[in-house]
């Protein structure tokens, strides 16, 4: 299916590695421009390349701290003046810590607030204006599927990622019809596991998608037989019987920004392979 993508310019945040990375390379794979940003050069120069390899579009890569609203604006319209263009915004962002709530203190709390809502809001901010004068702007906004079933210790990603889905859903009335907004839930999906909480072996990285932690698993291990085990928990309870490929989730979020969507707004997809329960 052609997602007529081609010639579009998307701005993918948090997009060195793992997931964000998938969805990156999924809107790259369909012909569109993308910026690309994250903490580290030399995995951000990595991603780039790879990126550069699989589209026919253009890639930029930046460096950008998602908790900073003036990097954000300066993210932004380094792209727009890069490509004449911001069709597509796709959110994300790191992990806040893993803790229980009495472990938590104020501070962790405004970080979190900062690093999982704000970075949303300054994005949609600085964007929008950009977004307003394409034909089929649409923003995609990642999240986790912990935002409907909680993980335990994930007091912080459990509480602040909803007002994300509350933001998606008002976004979507508020801007409709020139823009589309949409979230996706993503499950337990087998990457790198760097930034996750307590090492999970399938995990956002700094996409910042994660797989609930509560799986009693401990990933700090140096054999093949541990990792294995350690899979199989998380994944026993997932009705596909296996954790996602990032391909999976990008390919998603590449056709939630598409045309072939069009008439999608206002929804919180899960991609996590039936392990949700309602």
């Amino acid at each position: 299916m052609d997602l007529d993508l081609a010639d579009d310019t998307a701005l993918v945040t948090a997009t060195a590695s793992d997931l964000g990375f998938a969805s990156a390379r999924s809107m790259a794979r369909e012909g569109a421009n993308v910026t690309i940003c994250g903490p580290d050069a030399d995995r951000l120069a990595d991603a780039r390349d790879e990126l550069d390899a699989v589209g026919a579009g253009d890639v930029l890569a930046l460096d950008a701290d998602l908790t900073d609203p003036d990097a954000i604006s300066r993210l932004v319209s380094r792209t727009a003046d890069e490509f004449g263009s911001l069709d597509h915004l796709v959110t994300d962002a790191g992990w806040p810590p893993r803790t229980t709530f009495l472990e938590t203190d104020e501070q962790d709390w405004y970080r979190a607030y900062d690093l999982l809502v704000m970075s949303v809001v300054w994005t949609v901010e600085a964007a929008h204006s950009h977004l307003l004068a394409g034909a089929n702007s649409s923003i995609t906004c990642l999240t986790a599927h912990t935002v409907r079933e909680v993980g335990d210790g994930l007091v912080l990603s459990n509480s602040v990622r909803r007002a994300v889905i509350g933001l998606v859903k008002t976004l979507a009335r508020e801007f409709a019809p020139e823009i589309r907004a949409n979230a996706v839930l993503p499950g337990r999906f087998e990457t790198s596991g760097e930034g996750v909480p307590g090492g999970a072996v399938s995990g956002g990285g700094d996409a910042g998608v994660e797989v609930e932690a509560d799986a009693g698993t401990d990933t700090d291990t140096d054999t093949d037989t541990d990792t294995e085990e350690d899979t199989t928990a998380l994944d026993r309870d997932v009705p596909m019987e296996r954790l996602g490929e990032p391909t999976e989730l990008g390919d998603v979020v590449a056709f939630l920004a598409s045309s072939r969507a069009s008439f999608v707004t206002g929804a919180a997809v899960p991609v996590d392979g039936g392990l949700l329960r309602s």
